[in-house]
């Protein structure tokens, strides 16, 4: 498993640079802002992940681990390949797609090309319990949205509501009162949703 490559930048494309290391140039396909910051002829340390499959190896490059990190959480959602997962990585940074998994904002996801509204619900259900909001600047951490948004989210699924509808009411509270309790977001988002449908 190939987990870094450093050496001398010797190509930039629109989708991938070449680092020689020790005398072999290495492919790594990586996201617009990533290439962004590399220039031909300097030198540069890149975190990969690799790929391999019957008829390919590929690697994949990061400047950070927690953009890696992220690369690898998408791949465990059903139907989110490798190209997928750094779709999204071009579109949304680590810390807008934290936020968005967090927040249970399938609609930020959709901004994605190739992620339509199915996808998107299906990793704000899988993921947003296996990562933590970012701190939004002047305010509170995004960490009670991911867990008591979560849970009161769950609650009202439980209680009939489709998954949807229950996104949205939980995000709309918490959009009102970030700082409300599980009791408050439940009682708020259920007066919001009215009679089960």
């Amino acid at each position: 498993m190939i987990a870094s490559v450093s050496g001398e930048v010797i190509d930039i494309a629109l989708d991938h640079a070449v680092v020689e290391c020790a005398g072999v140039g290495y492919r790594v396909l990586a996201t617009p802002p990533t290439l962004g910051r590399l220039s031909r002829g300097s030198h540069a340390r890149l975190l990969t992940s690799m790929i391999v499959r019957e008829d390919s190896m590929t690697l994949y490059g990061f400047t950070d681990p927690e953009a890696r990190d992220l690369f690898g959480l998408l791949q465990t959602v059903t139907g989110v390949g490798p190209r997928l997962a750094m779709a999204t990585l071009a579109v949304l940074e680590p810390d807008s797609l934290r936020r968005a998994l967090a927040e249970s904002d399938a609609k930020a996801l959709t901004a994605v090309p190739g992620i339509g509204k199915r996808v998107a619900e299906r990793l704000v259900v899988e993921l947003r319990d296996k990562v933590d909001a970012a701190p939004v600047a002047g305010g509170v951490p995004g960490a009670p949205s991911s867990g008591t948004g979560g849970q009161v989210t769950e609650a009202l699924i439980g209680l009939g509501f489709t998954e949807n509808a229950a996104q949205q009411a939980v995000a709309a509270v918490l959009a009102a009162q970030p700082d409300a309790d599980s009791s408050t977001l439940l009682r708020t988002a259920l007066a919001g949703l009215g009679p089960r449908r």
